[in-house]
């Protein structure tokens, strides 16, 4: 059997959330392809990563300093790692993050970021392959959703990956620049996931 597992944004808030994530996921070896979301509230008065990293693009937007706000969704998922105990380093993913905040790429492209880097995260800590959704999952140059297309391309990305961590909630179009579902958008990955898959149960 073939499983395809989503998971919110609460059940990956922090290490400790990740860890029940991740035996959940172990506890079951037909839990073969995930679906994360970004990491959301730790306690009631948190904000999520989302939120922080739409803020964050509103600054690199009007061409204001981000720097404080970049690092700050820098420790969120320093501190999952850290409390994973990972042998893991995003530098190199937040410099990009910042060169293409700079360009003003988009608040589509900023918002997806938290399910890019959490993917990351949890395909190193469940030894799975991360696989990124702009390379499979396609709108048009409407910024419509293409179903067809998607399928077709998703499930040949799939094909030979036993095991893979596919971030939830966005796309790309054809020309590259990433795309967002609406929010609640993990829930349409995990369920395009599990259709180019052939998936027995999501």
């Amino acid at each position: 059997m073939k499983k395809v597992v989503k998971f919110g944004g609460s059940s990956l808030a922090s290490a400790e959330q990740f860890k029940k994530v991740g035996n959940i996921i172990r506890a079951d070896k037909e839990r073969k392809y995930v679906v994360p979301s970004a990491p959301g509230k730790r306690f009631s008065d948190d904000t999520k990563v989302t939120d922080m990293l739409y803020a964050c693009y509103d600054l690199a937007d009007q061409g204001k300093n981000f720097k404080a706000e970049l690092d700050a969704i820098k420790a969120r998922y320093q501190e999952i790692i850290d409390g994973l105990q990972l042998d893991l380093d995003l530098v190199d993913e937040f410099k990009t993050i910042e060169k293409n905040f700079k360009a003003k790429a988009g608040s589509n492209y900023a918002a997806s970021r938290g399910e890019y880097l959490n993917g990351i995260i949890m395909a190193n800590y469940l030894g799975y392959e991360f696989v990124d959704p702009a390379e499979a999952i396609r709108f048009n140059e409407a910024g419509v959703f293409d179903a067809e297309l998607t399928q077709k391309l998703l499930s040949k990305r799939l094909e030979n990956v036993e095991r893979a961590v596919i971030p939830g909630f966005y796309g790309a179009m054809a020309d590259g620049v990433v795309k967002t579902f609406s929010r609640g958008g993990s829930d349409i990955t995990g369920s395009l996931v599990a259709r180019a898959v052939n998936a027995d149960l999501y």
